[in-house]
């Protein structure tokens, strides 16, 4: 196996080998001319994330500025919005769902490296994908750790550090990131804490 191959596979690998270094580069481009975009450019913003990206539905909108590192490990569903400054590191795959959102900050790291100091001074580093669920709401200053998987219908409280698998239909929240509890059909009927929707059209 090469380095790229190896990375992908979740193993230890040297990320300056094999071109990914090459790849790194080209896609470091892309992105800096997405993030250098007018916010009237919509047409070209549209396009560009779709080359960044390895995967993209319909209505897939992401603030500048955008960080990632190869952005083809990162599979995206319909209706994604990334509020600023979100940064995804891809050296293993991300899969987001359809109907997500994150909040400002919110950092996806499938990137680390060995924990032994002789180890981790070899080079070599390694990748675990991340998949995050439909209908997900990230709030702001969230971490999203290595081989995390959240759930259909969470909701990760701001500031969270998620390290674990979280449920479906759960909100939680800290460092570390803890389910506080489920969601329920009659949280339907409120659009902050206590505050009941005055529409009916929700």
């Amino acid at each position: 196996m090469n380095q790229k191959e190896r990375m992908l596979a979740g193993l230890p690998y040297k990320a300056w080998l094999d071109g990914l270094s090459e790849e790194r580069m080209e896609n470091k481009l892309k992105v800096h001319e997405y993030n250098l975009l007018r916010p009237d450019e919509a047409g070209r913003r549209n396009e560009l994330i779709c080359e960044i990206l390895g995967k993209a539905g319909v209505n897939v909108h992401i603030e500048s500025p955008f960080r990632c590192d190869y952005g083809a490990n990162i599979s995206v569903g319909k209706n994604f919005y990334a509020n600023y400054n979100c940064t995804i590191l891809d050296v293993g795959k991300v899969v987001i769902g359809d109907n997500v959102m994150f909040a400002p900050n919110v950092s996806i790291y499938t990137a680390g490296h060995p924990i032994h100091p002789v180890s981790r001074n070899s080079g070599y580093e390694y990748g675990i994908a991340v998949t995050i669920g439909d209908n997900v709401w990230i709030g702001g200053n969230v971490i999203v750790n290595p081989g995390v998987t959240v759930g259909n219908n969470v909701v990760i409280g701001a500031g969270s550090v998620v390290t674990k698998d979280i449920p479906d239909n759960v909100i939680a929240v800290g460092s570390p990131c803890k389910v506080v509890r489920e969601i329920t059909e009659e949280d339907r009927k409120y659009y902050f804490k206590d505050k009941e929707f005055d529409v009916l059209d929700y």
